[in-house]
């Protein structure tokens, strides 16, 4: 990964599909068959290694919350990229323990950068080379809608290698997701948990909150 200590928080920068800087993994994202054209703050490189995707749904059972704490804990330090729009509320609690770790993470906001501040606790981790701000929607757009956030969800998934699904309420986007993920042929991981017991039984493997040998074997 490459090393971008010093970075500014608040500096971005438009990178064009063709553009010599273009990360590869970014073509995996298209419209019309089209690449993106995205807006990033902070460090491409830890693009360069594979992406764990991480998405939980809004409302999640209590066997669950203790779970993904325990598992935001264990991945805080984990030689891994954890990326996601991070929006649900768990998600939201996940990323500030992630960024209290070491691990590298990619987040993606169902927004645009122009009217966006760089909240306080991320701007270290910016610094430190190890958070990436990446958006794939017009710098103007100022407030996530359920669509737009269903988009990002899409784009975050196509460029995940592997996906990390805490939890998903029956019948809802997230459980969706995984379906098309797994119809893919993509890996998709739950926690081990009675409440996952449908995403399990749709393929998602589980893991224990404590060890995830397994997502990286």
């Amino acid at each position: 990964m490459s090393q971008a200590l010093g970075m500014d928080p608040e500096h971005q920068t438009l990178l064009r599909p063709g553009a010599s800087d273009y990360p590869a993994v970014l073509r995996r994202c298209s419209e019309d068959g089209r690449p993106l054209a995205v807006m990033v703050r902070g460090n491409l490189g830890v693009l360069d290694v594979p992406l764990l995707g991480f998405f939980c749904s809004v409302r999640s059972p209590g066997d669950v919350i203790l779970k993904t704490y325990d598992l935001a804990k264990t991945l805080r330090h984990a030689d891994v990229t954890i990326i996601g729009g991070f929006q649900s509320p768990m998600e939201k609690e996940c990323l500030d323990v992630l960024l209290r770790g070491t691990a590298s993470v990619v987040v993606c906001p169902a927004r645009g950068f122009n009217h966006m501040r760089t909240p306080k606790n991320w701007k270290p981790p910016i610094a430190e080379g190890r958070l990436l701000l990446l958006s794939f929607f017009d710098g103007n757009v100022r407030r996530p809608t359920t669509a737009l956030a269903a988009k990002r969800n899409a784009y975050v998934a196509t460029l995940a290698n592997r996906l990390l699904i805490a939890h998903a309420e029956q019948d809802s986007k997230t459980e969706t997701l995984c379906r098309d993920a797994l119809t893919q042929g993509k890996q998709v991981f739950t926690l081990d948990s009675p409440d996952n017991a449908s995403l399990i039984e749709l393929g998602a493997l589980p893991v224990a909150a404590d060890d995830l040998t397994a997502l990286f074997a």
